[in-house]
């Protein structure tokens, strides 16, 4: 299965916030995304982590 599950966290507070699934075939680097942090109250840069 070349699709497995990856955790988002956030950039400036640490917390781990989404979960979402990516190829690894096709972007076998680190995702990385603006999204908005409940904790923080605002958008951050939210980079993949291990679990």
């Amino acid at each position: 299965m070349p699709r497995v599950n990856v955790t988002l966290a956030c950039t400036e507070c640490k917390r781990r916030n989404y979960t979402t699934t990516k190829n690894k075939r096709i972007t076998p680097d680190k995702l990385e995304f603006e999204k908005y942090c409940r904790f923080c109250k605002k958008h951050v840069t939210h980079k993949e982590t291990r679990k």
